[in-house]
């Protein structure tokens, strides 16, 4: 039995989540279902990123404690995703006991290292990111990904990271290793920004700056900076199930640099094995616009859902999303989708075959239980989007084998001969669907199991 351990970003918890971030979960949900599904032990870990100087200021602005602000965060994140049927095995946060742990002890292994050093850090900062910059990195003096924040300019004494150490290693490993960074566009970038020169990075904030945060545990004064304390959470889980190292870790390009960069070398100074492959994703805009809660543009993934259903939703996304570009939405697309491939594609075809076999009592057998090979294939180079079209490429042939038989004027044994051939094709389509549209996949299963009589449409048109 192979192990496949894949992991998303976790999510900052200074607001709910919208559907810019439901993508990369749909994308790994969909991924451990099929590692599942061919018999894989899997392991599938998301969750939330709960400290920092954002949920600090957040909280104070609503009057709460940070712990309980962060609390009613990710309970309502948790629901978010499960309207999207994202199949975790953990929901990680970490403020998490034993994540609290972990990153002490790992923040320990690197000071052992030698790569852990107290220093003075001046220069630029973006509290969006919670990230720092040079200003070569700055577009018209602003954060790339945070355009209507203020740069801030820090002088503070923190512990610092010796990132530098690790940079010709760093190149030498990623050359070595092209699966490391996925896709080659994202990897090209990893190499120009490594080239460019790595500089040490801070680990820590002093505590009167930023009190929430798991405390340096050799400095009561300091708390651990954010984005190295998150990081560590894929290795609090894969240490603690023992399936460290991650096969896949799944996240946006802005999370890029984070991933591929300080995260191996963090890893490398501590001492474990890296992570088999960072899959970069790009971007989502909604009407041309960035999604954020300032433009008062957010939709939450539940509302798509309450529209689409949770596997409309997950197909569109799955099928259209950013895997290797930024792509604009609207809802007005989604609905063309949703009605074209859905609604008159799989649907349709569905409904079609079983009033049918409703006709004459059809009784249909046992499916067979195995993937498509070009499934294998195209999942196994990340590409869900064509291992879609090649499903529903399926279902066009499917479409067109009935309309050249014409079954309708088939009389009863022919009709028997017809579904004999078509019903095993709908089954094994069924069966392959699983990963992606794991609602549909269950009732088609279902309705296609014994006696096969009419159902609910699969996907009612939305006008």
């Amino acid at each position: 039995m192979n192990k496949f351990y894949i992991t998303t970003a976790i999510d900052y918890t200074n607001d709910v989540v919208h559907i810019g971030h439901a993508y990369q979960k749909i994308l790994a949900d969909t991924l451990a279902r099929y590692h599942r599904l061919i018999g894989d032990k899997t392991n599938f870990l998301t969750g939330t990123d709960e400290h920092g100087q954002k949920v600090e200021k957040s909280a104070k602005e609503k009057g709460v404690p940070p712990q309980e602000f962060v609390d009613e965060i990710a309970n309502a994140d948790k629901k978010e995703w499960d309207s999207l049927n994202i199949s975790y095995d953990r929901f990680i946060r970490t403020t998490d006991k034993d994540h609290v742990k972990f990153s002490q002890e790992f923040y320990l292994k690197a000071k052992a290292a030698g790569d852990i050093y107290l220093s003075k850090y001046e220069g630029l900062y973006c509290e969006g990111c919670e990230a720092y910059y040079d200003e070569p990195d700055l577009i018209n003096g602003r954060c790339p990904f945070h355009p209507h924040k203020e740069i801030l300019h820090l002088t503070e004494e923190n512990y610092f990271f010796r990132l530098s150490k690790y940079q010709n290693w760093l190149e030498k490993y990623i050359l070595d290793h092209p699966e490391f960074v996925w896709p080659e566009k994202h990897r090209n970038e990893v190499l120009g920004f490594i080239r460019a020169g790595l500089k040490d990075f801070s680990v820590s904030r002093n505590k009167d700056k930023v009190a929430w945060g798991i405390p340096v545990p050799d400095d009561p004064h300091q708390t651990v900076y954010v984005w190295f304390d998150a990081l560590i959470n894929y290795l609090t889980f894969g240490a603690g199930e023992k399936c460290w190292p991650a096969t896949v870790h799944v996240l946006g390009k802005d999370n890029q640099r984070f991933h591929a960069i300080y995260w191996p070398a963090m890893l490398k100074s501590a001492g474990y094995e890296l992570p088999k492959t960072i899959l970069v994703h790009d971007f989502i805009s909604l009407n041309g616009q960035k999604i954020s809660k300032s433009l008062g543009n957010v939709i939450r993934p539940s509302e798509l859902v309450t529209k689409f259903g949770t596997d409309g939703v997950r197909y569109f996304f799955l099928r259209y999303g950013p895997l290797t570009g930024d792509v604009d939405i609207t809802q007005a697309k989604i609905t063309e989708v949703y009605n074209a491939d859905l609604a008159n594609g799989l649907g349709n075809l569905v409904a079609r075959i079983a009033k049918l076999a409703e006709k004459i009592a059809y009784n249909a057998g046992v499916t067979r239980s195995e993937v498509f090979p070009d499934l294998n294939v195209s999942l196994a180079n990340f590409r869900l989007d064509q291992a879609l079209e090649f499903l529903w490429k399926k279902i066009a042939d499917l479409d067109a084998d009935i309309d050249k038989a014409e079954p309708w004027k088939l009389n009863d044994p022919d009709l028997h001969d017809f579904l004999d051939r078509i019903v095993p094709d709908i089954q094994f389509l069924a069966y392959n669907l699983q990963p992606f549209l794991p609602e549909t996949a269950a009732k088609i299963q279902k309705q296609f199991s014994g006696k096969i009589q009419s159902a609910a449409s699969l996907f009612p048109r939305i006008i």
